[in-house]
Parts: C-alpha cells; sequence; structure tokens
C-alpha cells in the first residue's frame, strides 16, 4: 500500500523534501532563542550591561527573521507537495477506474468511488502536509529542546523525560482504541454519498411518489451513523487534552520548584531556569503536535488503503501480446459457451450457448425479463469474459482483438441510454471524434432524430444537460443510436435502445438500417414483436439458453414460447403474460 501511494508523489518528490529542510531549519532558529534570552537576563540585566542587550536582541531578531522565512518556505512547499500529491492520487484512480471491465466495476460501487476520490484523498492530503511539516517540526523541537534541556542542567530535564515517556504511553493506549472507529467512519460515507446520489439522480421519482419525507430520513439516518461513529472516536480522544495539559503544568510546577532552590544553592542561574521553563513548552507541546499528527495518520490508513484497493485493481480483461487491430467482417459465432457474472457461481447466466450469425444479417433477440438477452450481446465486444467456450467475431476469438479496436468494430447501444453534459454535436462525436458535421446529421436522419433537433433553437449546438435531463427518453434514445451509427461498424447491437420511441419511429429506423447499412451485423434486443417480426431472423431465449432461432414464419410454426408472445401482443391468442415465470 505505501509503495503504491508512494509512487503518485512523482514531480513533487523535491518539494517533498525541501519541506522537511525548512522546518528543521525553522525548528533550530527557534531553540536558539531561548539560549539568547536566558544570557540576556544572566549577562546583560544582573550584568547591566546594556550593549550585550541590545547585541543580543539583534542577534533574537535575526535568528527570528529567519526562522520566519524558514516557515514559509515550508508552507508553501508543504502545500504545494501535498496539492500534487492530491492531484495525483485522483489522476491515478480515475486512469485505473477506465481501464475496468464490467466485472471490476461491479466489485465497487459508484457512491464508494466518488467517496475514494473526494474525502480519501481529501483525509490523504491533510496527512501528508502534516507529515512533511509536523511530523518533522515536532519531533525536531522535541529532541533540540530535550539535548538543550540536559545540558543545562541534567537532573531537571529527567523530569521532561519521564513525562515525555508518560504521555506516550497514553497516546499510544488512546490511539489504539480509536483506529477501529476511524476504519468504519468511511464505510458509513459510502452509504452516505449512494443516498445523496440516489435521491438526486431520481429526484422526479422521489417526487412523483411524494417519497421525499422517507428519502430525507434515509439521508438522516446515514448522517446520524458517521456523526456516532466520529461521537466514539473523539470521545476516546478526548482524555489525551486534558492529560497533557494536567502533565505540562505538573512539570511547570516540579522544575519551577527544583529549580527555585537551585538558584538559592548557587547551582543554577535565573536565566537558565527561564530557558529551562521554555523548553518544558517546546517538548510538551511538541507531544501534542505529535498527537494530532498520529489521529491524522489513524483516520487517513483507512483511506489509504481504499485508494490503493481502487489503484492496484487489475482488469479482468487485458490485451493478449500480440493484438489484431481490426475487425475483418461482421460474422459472430458462439462456441458451447458458459458464462457467470462471478467466478464460482452455482448456476451460470448462459449456458452451452451455441451460435452462428452471418455478416450482413438483421437479427432479432427476444425473450422473458431475466432470460440473458443483455448478457448474450455484452459478450461480443467483451464487455466481460466468457466463463467456457468462446466467441468469434470475425473469424476470430474476441480475446485475439485489442479491446480498443474491437469495440471499434462493434457499436453498442446499452439498455440504459447515457448522454453527457455537452452539446449535441458534442454527444455525437463520442463515437468518432472526427465526425464531419455532414455525418452527424446523416447519422442522425437514420436514427430519426434529425427530426427532432432541427425544432431545438439552437439545432445540433444545443446543450444537453448531465445525464440527457433535457430532454425526452425517446430522443435520447434516438442520439445514442445515432452516436453508435457515427463509428460505422461491422456490428451493431442495439439492446432494448428503442423502447421509448412509438412504434413507426422504430419501423422507419429499421427500415433505415436495414437500406443504409446492410454490410453491418445488426442485433436488435426487443420486447415488442413488431421490433424483430421483419428481421431476418430471431433468437428466443429462455433461461440462458437459446430456445428457438429462426424467422418469423418458422418460430411462429415452431416455438411455442415465440408463438405465445406473438399472440399476446396481437390478441391473435388468449392472453399470456410474457413475462411469467415459466
Amino acid at each position: 500500500m505505501i509503495r503504491t501511494l508512494t509512487k503518485q508523489i512523482g514531480e513533487f518528490r523535491l518539494p517533498s523534501l525541501l519541506t522537511p529542510v525548512w522546518m528543521v531549519g525553522e525548528v533550530s532558529c527557534e531553540m536558539i532563542i531561548p539560549v539568547q534570552m536566558g544570557l540576556i537576563v544572566d549577562n546583560g540585566i544582573y550584568g547591566g550591561d546594556m550593549g550585550y542587550i541590545v547585541r543580543t536582541g539583534l542577534t533574537m531578531v535575526v535568528v527570528a527573521l529567519f526562522g520566519l522565512l524558514f516557515g514559509i518556505l515550508g508552507g508553501f512547499h508543504g502545500a504545494k507537495a501535498s496539492a500534487g500529491f492530491a492531484r495525483n492520487l485522483r489522476k491515478a484512480m480515475h486512469d485505473n477506474i477506465q481501464t475496468y471491465s464490467f466485472e471490476n466495476i461491479d466489485r465497487f460501487s459508484p457512491p464508494s468511488l466518488v467517496t475514494r476520490l473526494t474525502t480519501d484523498v481529501t483525509n490523504i492530503q491533510n496527512a501528508y502536509q502534516m507529515i512533511l511539516r509536523m511530523a518533522v517540526r515536532a519531533p525536531m523541537t522535541m529532541v533540540i529542546a530535550m539535548v538543550m534541556s540536559f545540558i543545562i542542567s541534567p537532573r531537571l530535564a529527567s523530569i521532561y523525560l519521564i513525562a515525555v515517556l508518560f504521555l506516550a504511553v497514553v497516546m499510544g493506549f488512546m490511539m489504539r482504541r480509536t483506529t477501529k472507529y476511524f476504519k468504519k467512519v468511511f464505510e458509513r460515507y459510502d452509504a452516505l454519498n449512494e443516498s445523496v446520489q440516489e435521491n438526486v439522480s431520481a429526484i422526479r421519482v422521489v417526487k412523483a411518489y411524494v417519497r421525499e419525507d422517507y428519502e430525507i430520513g434515509k439521508l438522516k439516518k446515514a448522517a446520524l451513523n458517521i456523526y456516532l461513529m466520529f461521537v466514539k472516536a473523539e470521545l476516546n480522544l478526548a482524555g489525551i487534552g486534558p492529560i497533557m495539559m494536567g502533565t505540562v503544568y505538573a512539570s511547570i510546577l516540579i522544575i519551577s520548584w527544583l529549580g527555585a532552590r537551585s538558584i538559592v544553592a548557587g547551582s543554577l542561574t535565573t536565566g537558565e531556569l527561564m530557558s529551562l521553563l521554555t523548553y518544558c513548552m517546546n517538548i510538551l507541546m511538541s507531544l501534542m503536535m505529535v498527537s494530532m499528527v498520529f489521529v491524522m495518520i489513524t483516520m487517513s490508513e483507512a483511506s489509504a488503503r481504499r485508494i490503493a484497493e481502487v489503484i492496484e485493481e487489475k482488469s479482468s480483461l487485458v490485451n493478449p501480446a500480440e493484438p489484431l487491430m481490426e475487425v475483418s467482417s461482421g460474422d459472430i459465432r458462439f462456441e458451447h459457451v458458459d458464462f457467470a457474472y462471478r467466478a464460482g457461481s452455482a448456476e451460470p447466466v448462459l449456458k452451452d450457448v451455441n451460435l452462428e450469425i452471418h455478416a450482413g444479417e438483421a437479427v432479432g433477440i427476444i425473450g422473458a425479463t431475466g432470460s440473458a438477452k443483455s448478457s448474450l450481446v455484452s459478450l461480443i465486444s467483451r464487455l466481460y469474459d466468457v466463463t467456457a467456450g468462446r466467441v468469434l467475431v470475425g473469424g476470430h476469438d474476441v480475446r485475439e482483438y485489442d479491446m480498443a479496436a474491437l469495440r471499434e468494430g462493434v457499436s453498442v447501444v446499452l439498455q440504459k441510454n447515457v448522454l453527457f453534459s455537452g452539446t449535441i454535436y458534442d454527444n455525437l462525436r463520442w463515437g468518432d471524434k472526427n465526425a464531419s458535421e455532414e455525418e452527424c446529421r446523416r447519422a442522425c436522419e437514420l436514427a430519426c432524430a434529425d427530426q427532432f433537433i432541427q425544432k431545438f433553437p439552437d439545432g445540433y449546438d444545443t446543450y444537453i444537460e448531465q445525464g440527457g435531463s433535457n430532454v425526452s427518453g425517446g430522443q435520447k434514445q434516438r442520439l445514442c443510436i445515432a452516436r453508435a451509427l457515427i463509428r460505422k461498424p461491422k456490428v451493431l447491437i442495439l439492446d432494448d435502445s428503442m423502447s421509448a420511441v412509438d412504434t413507426a419511429t422504430d419501423a422507419k429506423i429499421r427500415r433505415a438500417l436495414r437500406e443504409e447499412i446492410p454490410g453491418t451485423t445488426k442485433l436488435i434486443i426487443a420486447q415488442r414483436i413488431s421490433s424483430v417480426q421483419e428481421l431476418d431472423r430471431i433468437i428466443v431465449m429462455e433461461d440462458g439458453k437459446i430456445n428457438g432461432f429462426g424467422t418469423h414464419g418458422e418460430l411462429l410454426a415452431g416455438n411455442a414460447i415465440y408463438r405465445e408472445i406473438y399472440e399476446s401482443q396481437t390478441g391473435a391468442g388468449p392472453d399470456a403474460d410474457f413475462d411469467e415465470k415459466r
């Protein structure tokens, strides 16, 4: 974990190295001042030497200015190093997330990833800055002050040593009890972010069903859980402050009493006692700073592990050593394919699927909800890998292709249509970043999107809000189909992507696909018989298996499931529930 995180310091290594150097300089300057003050008292005030007081005072001013300069430089470089480290952590996580397969993404929920990219990284940033500054400054102050104290009076300095050891034991005990609570806090943050994200993204549904009070209560519960966990952690830390201050005042009283007796006995001067008291405060305040560092490190340890998990996660899908860089044709073949979303699952989602589709064919896929239609097509573009068997596109196993090249050749319009913030042109060019305006317009004409785009005041320059919230479901689907067509793929997969358009528009899109891209293999998942009955062939899915494969006429004559669906939707037979569990 440590190695994974430290790699992300990258170009900020120099500021990270300079910050402790400046801190050492600042501490050194601060530790000189108590000695100078003692000398002023002993040699200047008691000696009646005004010249000595002025010279020593000017020396203290110069030392203080240098200390100020070192402190400013330390603060600047510390902030630069910690902010840069945080930036690199976010970039490393985001870049690695982009390489994840769907299987990897399933391991991390979106709210959890958001927490790791925001709250967890902020904790690491604060902890890193504190480590560079406080974790160097505090121990250095303690060590130098302790050495100076022993030089002045070993007997009185031993009181500091006892106090430091006592407080170290107390803090170690407190920190050990507190660590487990901080580890749980960030898991609760995931639940909080999940509640917020779900509520905001589904705000229309929340309002439509008047569930505002329920959502408020859910968020309140998540926030309360975080509050209670922090309270438990802080209660364990609450005792450190009083114990530490009690130890500080006790040490000052004991040193003052023993120091006064030493002055009377002539073994200690007044200036030396004043220096010792100053060093006492420095030592014990440094110990308080060390405790703060430990608290921050304890809090950030859980964050560090969560960030490292994301960075170290390896995609379950990898390119071969010498990948194929182009899909030659739209031929598709499944050979004894089994598939399960999780390794070791008792029941695979797809079971011994054998299938052959010729280039240029238009094939419909129909079946009850949960029959694994989407799972079947997701293997073609290698969104997942098969558990057994193999899937071939263009005569080659999909695992032989470069994944980017495969997905350039196999264009998918997923069941959940997603648009991004930006203009319509911006969204269309996700299919091809170099697509001309003419190509974008032609793709929209084929997808029957041009007609509604022209009605917008800004036409193709209309700004799409995040998630496509300012367009209807049918408009969103047609824009996504146009985006896929711009890619000019060898295989086009429409995963129930026309469910929100009317039957007339559905028919127009299918006719355009048949006439304009005859060489492209088209797979269309649909719930409506009318969307697939005119296609070349139709696959009927049931419980992860192919129950039937043929033309509309062949299936109507020889496949009971297809006939039942047809009769239920067209009224040609008794009513039946297409999605009823069989």
